[in-house]
């Protein structure tokens, strides 16, 4: 199939074009299955309803979070979400992915402990559930900015098709890598005395931990073997699991749908078709050394934003089906899920669904493919629809996430981030940006040429 917008009139238009692709998944009669609770070792969400992980930008220079980052999350709070997903938190300098990005240290500790009283305190005066809080604890690898905001790329083995044009990346040790593990560790420990209920590991979106997964070029103990390319994330998660005194996630990348040598969980005649058997071995791994949710995702926003937040306005078309794609991802956490059920496991890619997403979700959830449900831009775009959804079982189409991609636009001309329709703050924001210097960066996209 070809791409089109999101244009279904309702569940069963949707339930119908399922069928046309294959996916046998009818919409719930009911959502209730979305307020009941999901628990497993050490972790307990009051309802299945989460916000991912979206980075504002928007943290001061040292890495404590603003008056605009507390903002957002005084919002997320009053959601009535049962699981608040703190962005992505870099543990050292020389991984932060933009010059405002978070990083919790001993100096930021403080005010990392008024973000969670905040999220907290505004759950309480709304009168929802106290929610399951968790810290994305990151290194932004190829993706690291200097203080300056200008790249500063550190990667785990040159890849011609991702690395930036006139800049030369730095090739990270070993020496730097077997150091990691120690600042994961720390900021695990510093998580737990900010009142967080978990840390999540980031390995994902072709980030260094990821990008490590699928290290088949780079010699020595990090790269070639699977044994070798999971060193680094298997490492951080039995340490942490054994001296952090934390429930512990990973938000992992089930396929990059990124070529092979490069990509992980992917088939080596055609990246587009998921492999899942390294991506079961690791999730075997990863459950083994204590974690108790998978987070699921998929591909790179900078090489084919398309597959893990699906679109319908930006600056290039996708070449696939949005539809299918988002299905496509669901199924391989079923797939993920059926083969070690000892986790709780997310899928993403809600948001595209708008207010279909909710029946299809309780249905996929009842069914068994996944335990929560997970959204990303609809909690920029329409932060209060979990407590709609709840107590009136419905979501308001006209308040949805149009999937406009704007607040990545903003993102990447170096502003703090934002619902650019639904939010004045950021539709002011965008406005302020003179017409030639708005971005068209989404069209550097490479997939598609």
């Amino acid at each position: 199939m070809k791409h089109s917008v999101f244009s279904y009139s309702s569940c069963n238009a949707l339930a119908e074009q399922l069928r046309a692709i294959g996916v046998d998944l009818s919409p719930a009669d009911s959502i209730a299955v979305l307020g009941t609770p999901a628990a497993q070792s050490g972790i307990t969400l009051p309802n299945r309803i989460a916000f991912q992980a979206m980075e504002g930008c928007d943290g001061e220079a040292d890495g404590a979070p603003s008056d605009l980052t507390l903002r957002r999350y005084r919002r997320f709070g009053a959601s009535g979400a049962g699981f608040v997903y703190v962005e992505a938190t870099a543990v050292i300098k020389t991984g932060r992915a933009n010059p405002r990005q978070l990083m919790l240290t001993p100096q930021t500790l403080p005010a990392f402990t008024a973000l969670v009283n905040t999220i907290r305190q505004a759950a309480q005066e709304a009168g929802q559930s106290d929610p399951f809080i968790a810290v994305q604890l990151t290194h932004s690898g190829r993706y690291s900015k200097s203080p300056a905001g200008k790249p500063a790329p550190v990667v785990a083995w040159p890849d011609p098709e991702r690395d930036p044009k006139g800049v030369t990346p730095t090739v990270i040790t070993d020496e730097e890598l077997a150091a990691l593990p120690d600042r994961f560790v720390q900021a695990a420990k510093l998580a737990k005395q900010a009142g967080f209920n978990c840390v999540d590991i980031k390995c994902c979106h072709g980030y260094l931990l990821n990008e490590l997964t699928g290290a088949r070029l780079r010699p020595g103990p990090f790269g070639g073997s699977f044994e070798n390319r999971i060193r680094l994330i298997d490492t951080i998660t039995r340490r942490v699991g054994r001296e952090a005194d934390i429930a512990m996630m990973v938000r992992l990348n089930v396929h990059d749908e990124y070529p092979y040598p490069y990509g992980f969980g992917v088939a080596q005649h055609d990246f587009r078709v998921p492999d899942l058997t390294e991506p079961k071995q690791l999730v075997d791994r990863l459950i083994s050394n204590g974690v108790a949710l998978i987070d699921c995702t998929a591909g790179n926003p900078y090489y084919n934003p398309h597959v893990n937040r699906p679109f319908d306005k930006a600056g290039y078309v996708p070449p696939v089906s949005q539809v299918e794609q988002l299905f496509k991802h669901w199924q391989t956490v079923r797939e993920l899920k059926a083969h070690n059920p000892n986790a709780l496991y997310m899928a993403s890619m809600m948001t595209w669904l708008r207010h279909l997403a909710p029946p299809f979700a309780a249905a996929a959830i009842n069914a068994g493919w996944f335990d929560v449900a997970g959204w990303g831009r609809q909690s920029f775009a329409y932060p209060d629809f979990p407590k709609q959804l709840l107590n009136e079982g419905t979501m308001d189409p006209t308040k949805c996430c149009v999937c406009c991609s704007k607040c990545t636009d903003l993102m990447r001309t170096g502003n703090v981030t934002g619902c650019v329709v639904r939010d004045r703050y950021y539709t002011d924001l965008y406005r302020s940006i003179p017409p030639e210097q708005r971005p068209v960066a989404t069209t550097n996209v490479r997939e598609h040429v």
